[in-house]
């Protein structure tokens, strides 16, 4: 072996033993009698790769800066409670875990935006079941890739407090490829706030009982949104200038007020919503200048109005869906529609089916000529069950002059469709439709 080679040979040998023992790291212990019993202390000794480990007790500190890749894990449910003085921890450092912590009290602050966690610019975080109390923000994220939030428990408290004064509770700006699942979050401006976030999946999150939105997501391309909850919200959730989304399995309910809905949609293209559950929101799904949306296998019972579609909307599908027990099915704004209902289950539908194949004989058209009345005349909607609105809907259907003679659905379903058999049911349609194969 020559001098060179032997020379490279111990310089490759030396970084390899330096970076397993930085890969390694240390373990910093925190506790009323260790020998550290400060995490911000801790924290600032800590070199890359160690654990820091806060191992029970109350601590009264905030502005923890994590500038190294390190672990900071909790036991024994420990809390950093900041007591209103300020940020809580700050990220710094790519590669870094906060895990198992409990933090609170964190003030109101509109110039800086103080947060439980926030980071700027960073790689590689994963922040891991902790629970945050009474924040400004819980948890935010801007200009950073590879995160992992999940099951946490974000709570704040929106009783008695003016909209602008609450932050979010996860709230991600410029920020890619994360995943945000199982977390709880509540009391808060908006649960979930995105904000130009692509490639990423949120889901199995509750998000309920927030004063403006349960998720509010724009300029976010290519994301999936599945098995989620939204309750009680001022909204359910807003989809806005956004394109490549997946909206499947989620819960959309009790999301009620003046100007509520289970799901907004304003400027959305090319996505699909599938599978979902509508359930007792004032308006399950109110789309305004969307496009080549795919509609599908949704369940809508008891909102006040199942779908309102705007006639901005264009080439949009509705297929196999469930309308049940809503005050009104469909509503628009004009007589020009160009969207397609196709084999969806009215609970309204009076038609029979004399030849048995599972599919109506006569199209049926779910937009009323009351419905168009109240979306003109909002106050109108209160003669709604009266005998001069039943006289007026049944004299349109005999002669039909005002509902958009194109929003129809031709083959509309004699039973409600069981959407866990989704398959063999495509099948029947497309045998009843005489569109095998299409």
């Amino acid at each position: 072996m020559t001098n060179f080679s032997k020379y490279t040979f111990f310089i490759l040998a030396a970084a390899l033993l330096l970076w397993g023992q930085t890969a390694s790291g240390s373990t910093l212990k925190v506790c009323p009698s260790c020998s550290y019993t400060s995490v911000k202390q801790a924290v600032q000794k800590a070199k890359p790769g160690d654990t820091v480990l806060v191992d029970g007790g109350v601590y009264q500190e905030s502005g923890i800066e994590i500038n190294v890749p390190l672990t900071l894990i909790g036991k024994n449910n420990p809390v950093i409670d900041g007591n209103f003085t300020g940020q809580l921890i700050t990220i710094t450092s790519d590669d870094v875990t906060v895990q198992g912590l409990t933090l609170k009290n964190v003030a109101t602050s509109y110039r800086q935006n103080d947060a439980a966690i926030r980071a700027k610019g960073r790689r590689n975080l994963r922040i891991l079941d902790n629970t945050i109390l009474k924040t400004f923000y819980g948890i935010y994220l801007e200009g950073s890739e590879g995160i992992v939030i999940k099951n946490n428990v974000v709570q704040g408290e929106n009783k008695d407090k003016m909209e602008s004064s609450l932050g979010n509770a996860i709230h991600l700006y410029y920020t890619d490829e994360v995943e945000i699942s199982g977390n709880d979050v509540q009391g808060h401006r908006d649960g979930i706030y995105l904000e130009v976030v692509k490639d990423s999946q949120v889901r199995d999150n509750l998000s309920h009982k927030n004063q403006r939105y349960g998720l509010h997501f724009m300029f976010s391309d290519r994301n999936v949104y599945t098995h989620n909850t939204f309750r009680s919200n001022g909204a359910g959730v807003a989809v806005m200038y956004t394109s490549n989304v997946q909206m499947e399995h989620n819960t959309f309910e009790d999301n009620w007020g003046a100007a509520s809905y289970g799901l907004l949609l304003k400027e959305i293209r090319d996505s699909v919503i599938r599978n979902n559950h509508f359930r007792r929101n004032t308006t399950g799904i109110h789309m305004e200048s969307s496009s080549r949306l795919d509609i599908k296998n949704n369940d809508f019972d008891r909102n006040g109005w199942a779908i309102k579609v705007m006639t901005t909307c264009l080439e949009d599908t509705f297929r196999l869906n469930n309308f049940t027990g809503n005050s009104f099915d469909v509503s628009t704004n004009g007589n020009s529609q160009h969207n397609h209902f196709e084999n969806n289950y009215w609970d309204k539908y009076s038609g029979y089916d004399l030849d048995k194949d599972k599919v109506g004989d006569v199209p049926y058209r779910p937009v009323s000529l009351y419905s168009m009345l109240v979306e003109r005349v909002p106050p109108s909607v209160m003669f709604m069950r009266s005998f001069m609105v039943d006289l007026m809907d049944n004299i349109e259907k005999v002669l039909p002059s005002f509902i958009p003679e194109n929003l129809v659905d031709e083959q509309p379903m004699m039973s409600k469709i069981n959407h866990d058999n989704d398959r063999k049911l495509t099948q029947v349609v497309r045998e009843a439709a005489g569109a095998e194969g299409r």
